[in-house]
């Protein structure tokens, strides 16, 4: 079966990471991507760094254009009359100064998807303003959040507003709009903002908010360090563990595969104990009489009790390395794994089975994360700065 978006076609403009991310997941999903780039330089990526320019453009076509020459204009809304979508990421207002603003080209193509991916949306106060991952990520209260207790905000090498909140949501919005257009034969205009992406990302601290009538400071709320059982931890090299042991039955075997055994003997009851007559009976699970039981399954002794925990927790994790305990805890239902750098992450055997990884001539990259049963997904490499003009100039003379 072909690839699901076989025969879309989509007019890519925007440059850099979230744009071209959002193109790069619809072409490997079978769409056919054209990026428009100018003649002189095209992508910004291509200079800054042309290493990420090729991860994020492969399997698209280049064709170059200038949309400040009449000519380019008219060449780029012939294209418009075929195409499916159009993607830009210029502040508001740009495109309709070059002429190709979402009235102009749904004139000339009503069916057509304009998308339009930009950092505060088209319309509010900031509208107009420029601004990067880190930017939106302060504005919409997520670095607030991130980060250890006391320190400063921390810096994520994954840009959460690009690319979860921006690429991926801008995707979601093409693929709706495109679906409508088929049923009703007309088209819309898909806006995202990558800060409101940001914010929509916020459950946990919203949760919170509701909950206490205000979000918890970075390194103090449930999810970002407050619970020993859901931490991150040292190992004897160095390295870290992920302890996810959120829930009490995760935890419970988590603490019996780091703590000494006689921790878990039961008390023994003495003879002639009224309540020896129960001894017998079964208890559900976490119910039992020893300390790291009763701790484990007690949100509430467990909470007050947190820093003393965390630090013993630390105290026994010190003893191993982090591959040590990861052979040891893998397959005992803990939720607790080691924490792997980029190439570890590249060759987890995990990574491996599920096929993501794939050579390029530059170098590994990673396949479309979405699997089927009954379709494919498309790879390809990146274009060279208009290495697809001869065939769009065929197509001129083909059409004069």
């Amino acid at each position: 079966m072909n690839p699901l978006l076989d025969g879309l076609k989509v007019l890519d403009l925007s440059r850099l990471l979230p744009g071209p991310f959002c193109s790069l997941s619809l072409a490997q999903l079978g769409a056919d991507v054209i990026k428009i780039e100018e003649p002189d330089g095209g992508d910004y990526a291509r200079e800054l760094s042309p290493e990420l320019f090729d991860i994020v453009n492969r399997g698209k076509q280049s064709l170059t254009l200038d949309l400040r020459q009449a000519e380019d204009v008219a060449r780029f809304k012939q294209l418009v009359e075929t195409a499916d979508v159009v993607l830009e990421s210029f502040r508001p207002g740009v495109m309709d100064k070059l002429g190709c603003g979402y009235d102009t080209l749904k004139a000339i193509n009503p069916r057509l998807v304009y998308a339009s991916l930009t950092g505060y949306g088209q319309t509010g106060p900031y509208a107009d303003r420029p601004g990067h991952d880190l930017n939106y990520l302060g504005y919409a209260g997520v670095l607030d959040q991130t980060g250890l207790a006391g320190k400063r905000p921390a810096m994520s090498n994954v840009q959460i507003a690009d690319l979860a909140g921006g690429a991926q949501n801008c995707t979601i919005g093409i693929l709706a709009a495109v679906m409508g257009a088929r049923q009703s034969g007309e088209g819309c205009w898909v806006d995202v903002a990558m800060l409101d992406g940001a914010l929509a990302l916020q459950s946990m601290a919203l949760a919170t908010h509701h909950q206490h009538g205000s979000s918890q400071p970075r390194g103090k709320d449930m999810l970002t360090g407050a619970l020993a059982n859901y931490n991150v931890y040292r190992c004897r090299d160095g390295k870290y563990l992920a302890v996810g042991s959120l829930e009490p039955k995760f935890f419970m075997a988590f603490l019996k595969e780091i703590t000494p055994a006689f921790l878990w003997k039961k008390k023994k009851k003495k003879t002639g104990d009224a309540s020896s007559s129960t001894a017998d009976k079964p208890k559900p699970a976490g119910s039992g009489n020893d300390a790291l039981t009763r701790l484990a399954a007690d949100p509430k002794k467990l909470r007050r009790l947190m820093v003393p925990v965390r630090w013993a927790i630390q105290l026994i994790l010190l003893t191993r390395t982090r591959d040590q305990w990861d052979a040891r805890l893998a397959h005992k239902d803990t939720c607790v794994s080691g924490i792997l750098t980029l190439e570890e992450a590249l060759a987890n055997e995990q990574v491996q089975a599920r096929g993501l990884v794939t050579d390029s001539q530059k170098g590994p990259v990673l396949r479309s994360p979405i699997r089927f049963v009954g379709a494919q997904t498309r790879d390809g490499e990146s274009p060279s700065l208009g290495e697809h003009n001869p065939l769009f100039t065929d197509q001129d003379k083909r059409r004069a």
